[in-house]
C-alpha cells in the first residue's frame, strides 16, 4: 500500500526497539517507553514548510502524530511541526 501524506505532513517509519535486560530478559513494546526517532518515507506537498526529505533520520516531539500500520509494519503521520531534528 502507499501512503502520500497532504500539505505539511511527514510519513515517518517508527524504530523497532527490542530492549533485553542484562540476564536476556526481553522487554515487550507494551512495557518499553516509544521510541521518539524514525525514518522519513514520504513528505506532503508543502515544500515551503517542509524541511526533510525521504531517507533522513528524524527526532519527532513524543506524543506527536497519528500512528498508522501500513503493510505490517507501524508508521506516524505527523506535522514537519512536530519534527524537532535530523540526524545525522
Amino acid at each position: 500500500m502507499k501512503v502520500k501524506p497532504l500539505t505539511d505532513r511527514v510519513l515517518v517509519k517508527l524504530e523497532k526497539n527490542e530492549a533485553k535486560t542484562a540476564g536476556g530478559i526481553i522487554i515487550p513494546d507494551t512495557a518499553q517507553e516509544k521510541t521518539q526517532t524514525g525514518t522519513v518515507v514520504e513528505v506532503g506537498d508543502d515544500k515551503e514548510v517542509i524541511k526533510v526529505k525521504a531517507g533522513q533520520k528524524v527526532m519527532y516531539d513524543k506524543y506527536a502524530g497519528t500512528q498508522v500500520k501500513i503493510d505490517g509494519e507501524d508508521h506516524l503521520i505527523i506535522k514537519m511541526a512536530d519534527i524537532i531534528a535530523v540526524i545525522e
